[in-house]
C-alpha cells in the first residue's frame, strides 16, 4: 500500500493538471474577451485624414481635416452624392447651376463660418462639408474631435430601425463573444440597427462606431422615418399644350430659307420646324448664322413654331475646349439668346455629335446654363441625342432631362455609311432607343425621330458602299430598276435588291408602311411627339401617318 501511495498522487496530480487544462479551454471557449481593438484599424485612420462612413460602409476614400473643416475630393462627391458641382479646371472655379441661377466660387471664397468652401491642392479640388450640405440632400454626423476622426455620409431615405441597450455592453468588431472590443454602449442608450443575424445584429452607435452586438441584449426594437428637409431645386420646362410634330429643315444657304412655304405646304400636322441654322466655327464661342426673320414669320403665320438649330460639326471646332471654359460657354450662351431674340425664334435645339467621353461633363453643364438663359426668355430648349448606348452614357440623359424641355432620340443611323450592311431604322432598334431612354427621362419630354430617307447599299469589286436615299429618291431607285420588295416582319421594313454581272445594289425600305410601325410606339409608350429627319425627303403618303 506504501508503494501505491505515491502512483496514486501522481495519477491525481494528472488529474488536476488534465482538469484544469480542459476547464481552462472550456474558459476560453466561453467567456468572453475583454481586449480592446485597435481603433487605428478598426477606422483606418491617417494623419489629417477623415475616415468616411457612405451609407454606413467604411470607404477606402478619405476626407481631409483642415481647420477644423472636413473637404471631400470633388470627383467622390460628383460620382456619389451630386454631379453638379463643376469645376472650371481653365479658370479655376467651382460653378453650380441652379434651375435659375449660376453660383460660382474659388479658392478663396468663404462661408458663413469663416472657413474656406474649397480646398485646392495638388492631389485635387475638395469641397467643404457645409457646401455639400447646402445643395445636397445628404445628412452627415462628424466625430472629428478625437484620434480617430471620421464621418457618416447617408443618402439614403425611409425608414430604418432602432434598438436600446438593456445593459451596458460591449459593441465588438465581429459578430463573437472572442471578437476584439470597438465601444461600450450605456444602458438605455439608442443605436441604428444595420442588420440582424440569428443571435447578432450589427449597430451603429451614438458615439459613431459600427460592431455587433448580442441581439439578445437589445430592446424597444422599432422603426423611425427618416425625414429630409432638404428643398429640392424645382426645375420647371416649357412644353407645347400638344404632342410635337417637329421636322427639321436642312437649310445650307441663306437662298434655301425661301423654299419653307413650299416644303411645310406639302405637310400635315407639323407644329415646329427646326432650321439648321447655327452652327460652331471656332472654340471661342462664335457661330455662322443662315437665320432669317423672314422665314419666323411665315412659319408663325403657318401656325408653326420655329427652333433653330446649333451643331459643332466644323472640323475647327474642338468641343472639349470650347465648352470648358465656363467665360466662353457664357460668350455662346449670351450670343444665342440674342441671335434668338432678334431672329424671334420661339426655341433653340441642340445637335452636338460625335462629343468625345472629356467633352461629356462640359456638354452637360453648357446644357444646364443654356437652360437658365432660355427659360428666362421663354424659349424652348430641346437637345438631340443618339439612341442610348454604353459609348454614349456621358452625354448624361438624366441630367438633360431635367433641365432641357425635349429629349430627341435621332431614332435612326443604326446602319451608316462605313459601317456594316443593314437598315437605318429596324423596328427593334427604335423601341429599344424609346425604352433605354425613358429609364432616364419622363415621357411627357422624350421626342422620337424618325428617318425620311433609307441607305442604298452597292456591293462591288470586293468592296461595299452605301448612300443615302431620302424616301422619294428610293422610291424612284425601285420603280425604276424594277425591284420587287419583300416585308421583313421582323425589321418592320421592306427589302430589295438588284443584281448585275458586276455588281449588287440593296435597300431596307422607309416607307408610310414602316414609319405606320414607329408611329405606333410612339402612340404606345405615349411619348411627347415625333420628329422627322429631314423635311423634303418624304413622299405625301407619309404624312397620313406621322401627321397624326
Amino acid at each position: 500500500m506504501k508503494r501505491l501511495v505515491p502512483m496514486f498522487v501522481a495519477l491525481g496530480l494528472i488529474v488536476l493538471v488534465a482538469a484544469g487544462y480542459f476547464g481552462w479551454k472550456i474558459a476560453e471557449r466561453y467567456i468572453p474577451s475583454k481586449d480592446m481593438a485597435d481603433l487605428q484599424e478598426v477606422f483606418d485612420t491617417e494623419k489629417d485624414r477623415v475616415s468616411i462612413f457612405f451609407n454606413n460602409e467604411l470607404l477606402e476614400e478619405k476626407a481631409l481635416y483642415i481647420d477644423g473643416q472636413t473637404y471631400f475630393a470633388l470627383d467622390w462627391v460628383n460620382e456619389n452624392l451630386n454631379e453638379r458641382y463643376y469645376w472650371d479646371s481653365v479658370e479655376k472655379k467651382l460653378v453650380y447651376a441652379m434651375p435659375t441661377q449660376l453660383l460660382s466660387a474659388n479658392a478663396d471664397t468663404v462661408g458663413s463660418d469663416g472657413k474656406k468652401l474649397l480646398w485646392i491642392s495638388e492631389d485635387g479640388v475638395y469641397l467643404s462639408a457645409g457646401l455639400i450640405l447646402q445643395y445636397t440632400n445628404v445628412r452627415m454626423e462628424a466625430f472629428d474631435h478625437g484620434e480617430y476622426k471620421r464621418i457618416f455620409v447617408d443618402n439614403i431615405w425611409g425608414t430604418e430601425k432602432t434598438a436600446e441597450f438593456k445593459k451596458n455592453t460591449y459593441v465588438r468588431v465581429k459578430g463573437g463573444i472572442k471578437s476584439d472590443i470597438i465601444t461600450t454602449a450605456a444602458k438605455d442608450e439608442s443605436a441604428v440597427v444595420l442588420e440582424e443575424l440569428d443571435t447578432w445584429t450589427r449597430v451603429r452607435t451614438k458615439d459613431g462606431c459600427i460592431g455587433y452586438v448580442e441581439k439578445r441584449k437589445l430592446s424597444d426594437v422599432k422603426e423611425r422615418e427618416q425625414v429630409s428637409f432638404f428643398d429640392e431645386p424645382q426645375y420647371t420646362h416649357i412644353t407645347m399644350d400638344k404632342k410635337v410634330c417637329l421636322v427639321f429643315h436642312q437649310v445650307t444657304n441663306k437662298d434655301a430659307n425661301a423654299n419653307l412655304e413650299n416644303l411645310l405646304s406639302m405637310t400635315d400636322g407639323v407644329n415646329v420646324v427646326a432650321p439648321t441654322w447655327f452652327s460652331l466655327t471656332d472654340n471661342e464661342g462664335n457661330f455662322s448664322s443662315l437665320g432669317s426673320k423672314e422665314y419666323v414669320d411665315k412659319a408663325h403665320a403657318m401656325g408653326v413654331q420655329v427652333w433653330g438649330l446649333l451643331d459643332n460639326f466644323s472640323k475647327d471646332v474642338k468641343t472639349e475646349v470650347l465648352l470648358a471654359s465656363t467665360t466662353t460657354r457664357q460668350r455662346l450662351v449670351t450670343r444665342l439668346i440674342h441671335a434668338a431674340q432678334e431672329l424671334g425664334l420661339d426655341g433653340l435645339n441642340m445637335d452636338f455629335e460625335s462629343l468625345k467621353e472629356s467633352a461629356g461633363v462640359h456638354y452637360v453643364q453648357f446644357l444646364r446654363e443654356l437652360s437658365i438663359a432660355c427659360h428666362e426668355e421663354g424659349l424652348v430648349l430641346s437637345v438631340d441625342n443618339y439612341v442610348p448606348s454604353a459609348s454614349t452614357r456621358f452625354y448624361n440623359r438624366k441630367e438633360q432631362g431635367n433641365v432641357a424641355d425635349y429629349v430627341i432620340i435621332m431614332g435612326y443611323d443604326e446602319h451608316y455609311a462605313g459601317g456594316e450592311p443593314g437598315p437605318v431604322a429596324s423596328i427593334d432598334y427604335v423601341e429599344r432607343g424609346i425604352a433605354e431612354t425613358l429609364k432616364e427621362v419622363p415621357k411627357e419630354r422624350v421626342i422620337n425621330a424618325v428617318p425620311f430617307y433609307t441607305r442604298l447599299w452597292t456591293e462591288e469589286g470586293g468592296k461595299t458602299t452605301s448612300k443615302a436615299l431620302g424616301i422619294k429618291a428610293a422610291t424612284n431607285w425601285v420603280q425604276e430598276n424594277g425591284v420587287e420588295l419583300s416585308w421583313k416582319e421582323d425589321l418592320g421594313l421592306s427589302y430589295g435588291e438588284t443584281n448585275s454581272q458586276t455588281q449588287r445594289q440593296f435597300l431596307w425600305m422607309e416607307d408610310a408602311r414602316s414609319l405606320q410601325l414607329k408611329a405606333d410606339l410612339i402612340r404606345s409608350y405615349d411619348l411627347a411627339g415625333t420628329a422627322c429627319w429631314k423635311l423634303g425627303l418624304e413622299t405625301a403618303d407619309v404624312w397620313s401617318v406621322v401627321g397624326k
